[in-house]
């Protein structure tokens, strides 16, 4: 790296340094002592903390978190695929436009979005008029405050970024690749199965990680569309820090929290040059 690089690099290094590296290892020093009897951090060496991380009542909110977190993720990945497939393959001059329809929730704030779907769920929302409107004459159904609720706010919130992450791959996709396939005789669902879907599972796991990551350590939904009803690793920290006054416990909750995102993202970034190894390899056999 030359001198010129590093000193371009460096406002950017320093600012990550500053504001992530530097919180992050406060964050992990402190998971490393007691809490103190009336709160606070009693600076004792202890791994007790660490420990506690693993007791079955919080693995089973861990477990919980990502079953909701995973949950989410399937379903935003499905319809994401679906919408960023439409776009590729719809013409050149229209594809900024859908795209900007797609990020267009996030014009707004994330408070404001999750809210919008409280109007719309609850007993006298829009969905409960609607039903009425339709001839359904009984007991409003039960939509907010529930785990439904809850994925129905991480879909639609994080959606946007399976769009974007998947219309990269198929934009980029060589439709000479489907015609070959078609022209061999395959069918439809044959090459999309065999060609389209293999090179861009980068997108797909790129996606999918996004949705993951940024679910699993959600506390804002789960609060306001899940009504506290359903504890996740999110609220679990927020409340170890703000309510507990729990910070060596809420540090190693959120160390382990971490622990988890930087191995998904360690094996999203595997796949995907594993991906891009096949993609090198088939193009130098034809």
């Amino acid at each position: 790296m030359t001198s010129r690089s590093a000193l371009l690099m460096a406002p950017a290094l320093a600012w990550l340094t500053g504001l992530m590296v530097v919180p992050c290892a406060l964050v992990l020093a402190l998971a490393f002592f007691r809490r103190g009897i009336y709160g606070g951090i009693e600076y004792t060496f202890t791994l007790e903390n660490f420990g506690m991380v693993l007791n079955p009542l919080y693995a089973g909110i861990f477990l919980n978190s990502a079953r909701i977190a995973g949950t989410a993720t399937v379903i935003a990945v499905i319809i994401g695929y679906a919408a960023a497939y439409a776009i590729a393959a719809s013409p050149r001059r229209l594809q900024p436009v859908f795209l900007f329809f797609a990020v267009l929730p996030f014009w707004s704030n994330y408070l404001i979005r999750t809210y919008a779907w409280i109007v719309l769920l609850n007993r006298e929302g829009l969905v409960t008029q609607l039903l009425r409107w339709l001839g359904y004459e009984g007991e409003p159904p039960a939509l907010l405050y529930t785990e439904g609720a809850v994925i129905t706010g991480l879909v639609y919130n994080y959606l946007p970024f399976v769009v974007l992450a998947c219309y990269a791959p198929l934009s980029r996709l060589n439709p000479e690749l489907a015609e070959a396939s078609r022209d061999l005789g395959a069918t439809a669902l044959t090459t999309f199965r065999r060609i389209v879907l293999p090179l861009t599972l980068p997108g797909i796991a790129a996606g999918a990680v996004f949705v993951f990551v940024l679910s699993i350590g959600n506390f804002v939904t789960p609060a306001l569309l899940g009504g506290g009803r359903f504890q996740m690793i999110g609220n679990l920290v927020y409340d170890q820090f703000l309510t507990a006054n729990d910070w060596p416990f809420g540090a190693a909750l959120s160390m382990a929290l971490i622990a988890i995102m930087l191995l998904l993202l360690t094996l999203q970034a595997f796949a995907a040059e594993r991906a891009s190894s096949r993609v090198v390899v088939r193009e130098d056999a034809t």
